[in-house]
């Protein structure tokens, strides 16, 4: 945490955070942090582009029993949505963008193990800085650094925000990366975006929730940087950037 507001305080207009707890279903005491950088102007016109910052406490998913009780590193599933987002606020500070953009990053997102104890920055926010100021839309990046990548369109996204979705994918497509978007294509995650599509403010969310052979690796010891590609996070952070600079 206090790495991530080392590196966004020299780059964005304001840096907060936004912290609060919660109680598990075990009745576990977590105390959770939102991170917030924002560039430009904060007011209803702005974009929102977010990602979870942590992992899963538990390899849930692990194939070897004695792993299921390690944490997940999260190479991809969490740390790949944050180091795009980094990225982004070098390239916002650099030249600024032509409205207000502001970058969030979510705690609580994968505790997990069921749903109820999932998605908890993200239902902080909307019930909180959302419910007052809330964004205009907003674009969810989530596991984002698969090899091998795919990111068809999320089903709820199309639903709930699909000129955002209509924005997003078309762009990927002018810049080459159409195999990449396929708009013929879809899948249906319940992710951080439902959270802010619930609460009318429109979220698309680039997925793709298949990581490695038969999406081994997500959930597992495996999900490590050797199973990512630095060719999947470039693509992604000039399709979200082409984005951003064209909404004027």
């Amino acid at each position: 945490l206090e790495w991530l507001q080392t590196e966004l305080r020299p780059l964005a207009d304001t840096v907060f955070l936004d912290s609060f707890d919660h109680v598990t279903r075990e009745g576990d005491e977590l105390h959770l942090t939102n991170v917030i950088a924002r560039f430009g102007p904060a007011d209803g016109t702005r974009l929102l582009l977010l990602t979870h910052w942590d992992t899963r406490p538990k390899a849930d998913q692990s194939l070897d029993a004695d792993d299921r009780e390690e944490p997940v590193v999260g190479a991809n599933d969490g740390a790949s949505g944050t180091a795009v987002l980094l990225e982004l606020a070098r390239m916002f500070h650099q030249q600024a963008p032509p409205g207000g953009v502001e970058l969030l990053f979510i705690d609580g997102e994968d505790y997990g193990p069921s749903t109820t104890d999932m998605f908890l920055g993200a239902r902080h926010y909307v019930a909180g800085i959302g419910s007052v100021n809330p964004p205009a839309y907003g674009i969810l990046l989530d596991m984002v650094a698969d090899a091998d990548p795919s990111f068809p369109v999320e089903a709820y996204s199309m639903e709930g925000a699909g000129q955002a979705v209509q924005r997003v994918w078309s762009i990927a497509a002018d810049m080459g990366y159409r195999r990449f978007f396929p708009m013929d294509r879809n899948v249906r995650v319940v992710d951080d975006h439902v959270q802010f599509i619930d609460a009318g403010i429109p979220v698309a969310d680039i997925i793709d929730f298949d990581y490695g052979p038969a999406n081994a690796f997500w959930h597992t010891s495996r999900d490590v940087l050797e199973n990512t590609s630095a060719q999947t996070l470039l693509m992604v952070g000039e399709v979200v950037a082409e984005v951003v600079y064209r909404n004027r």
